[in-house]
């Protein structure tokens, strides 16, 4: 939902088919790619209409399990349950030879303005995510991962974000590397973010301070949000001009939810080091820990919400207000540098 891509394609002397069916088996939109008008290309059969597992729902034995513990388990649980959140992050089938994908986004109108508030401010450092390897709580290693490594396997955390969020993973870990719902399991090759690499190597600034929200929900009262709060509630996430900034979200939901960002470019630490790619809308998957970068070089107030639209307005949803050092209130900036932020003269804004 919502993400795009640029897709470069040095097809032979044939046709080819672009297939692209809903989540729920229902219908198929189909293009063709010719470098001839009247010719065609075959027709692929639907796949079956995918249903979740366990693992899916990030509930897996062995994987990044589930709290339920405050969980009201009365409506019957989750059988027959039909989740519709996006097929992860994958384009469905087998890319052609010769096929390159970059990340592609937009730019948007910003969203209004609101009062100053502050946000909460995490420090976990990471290396190469190992199932093996879990970190310990309260260990700081902000200055040990570098720019575009993947997040390590974390404990959750005490905090599970009360009434507004019915569950939480034991552990999060990243899930980059797996399809998206339904697909993968008829031998086709699909598309994953760690498949996705820029074209060019930049060198990649370390963060100046890394931003963690957990992305909330509770099924059974229907409520959605970011850190237990809806955007009525906590309407801000501070950004300063100028920084470099870490955005890690959790998933502590059963649901996808494709996390979409106005008005500036996410870079997706996906392990690939100076070739991470940028993008402007991200699947985050249940019980998944994911990271992105962000020049904060755009003034202004700037939506970030996920693109399932009944999840948006009902409250996951937050304003990323950016604006200079000197225009924060002094309060707000020193809960976010209470060394003193980073002065950069960016050539944007």
């Amino acid at each position: 939902i919502a993400e795009t891509y640029d897709v470069v394609v040095e097809p032979g002397d044939r046709a080819y088919t672009v297939f692209a069916e809903s989540m729920d088996r229902s219908g198929y939109a189909r293009g063709t790619l010719a470098p001839r008008p009247g010719m065609s290309a075959p027709v692929p059969e639907m796949r079956d209409r995918p249903s979740l597992t366990m693992m899916d729902m990030g509930m897996a034995h062995g994987g990044p399990g589930m709290d339920h513990a405050g969980m009201d388990m009365g409506s019957g649980g989750h059988a027959g349950m039909d989740m519709d959140g996006p097929a992860a992050g994958a384009a469905a089938g087998a890319p052609m030879e010769g096929v390159d994908h970059g990340a592609m986004g937009h730019g948007e109108a910003p969203a209004p303005d609101h009062p100053a508030a502050a946000a909460p401010i995490m420090a976990h450092g990471d290396h190469a995510a190992r199932a093996d390897e879990v970190a310990m709580p309260g260990m700081d290693h902000a200055g040990l991962r570098p720019p575009g490594a993947l997040p390590d396997v974390t404990p959750h955390g005490a905090d599970d974000h009360g009434i507004a969020n019915a569950m939480a993973p034991d552990q999060t870990m990243s899930r980059l590397h797996e399809p998206g719902v339904g697909l993968g399991g008829d031998g086709r090759r699909v598309l994953v973010y760690t498949d996705l690499k820029a074209l060019h190597p930049e060198p990649r600034r370390a963060p100046d301070r890394e931003v963690e929200v957990h992305l909330t929900g509770n099924m059974e009262r229907y409520m959605w949000g970011i850190d237990g709060k809806t955007y009525a509630e906590e309407p801000l996430i501070p950004m300063v001009y100028g920084e470099r900034l870490r955005l890690t979200m959790v998933n502590d939901t059963m649901m996808n939810h494709p996390m979409h960002l106005h008005g500036m470019w996410m870079e997706l630490e996906n392990g690939h080091g100076e070739y991470i790619p940028r993008v402007h809308t991200v699947v985050v998957k249940p019980a998944e820990r994911l990271s992105l970068l962000i020049d904060v070089d755009a003034l202004g107030p700037w939506a970030f919400h996920c693109h399932i639209l009944y999840h948006m307005d009902l409250g996951m949803f937050r304003v990323a207000m950016v604006q200079r050092p000197d225009d924060w209130d002094p309060e707000v900036l020193a809960s976010l540098y209470p060394d003193g932020p980073p002065r950069r003269d960016l050539a944007r804004g």
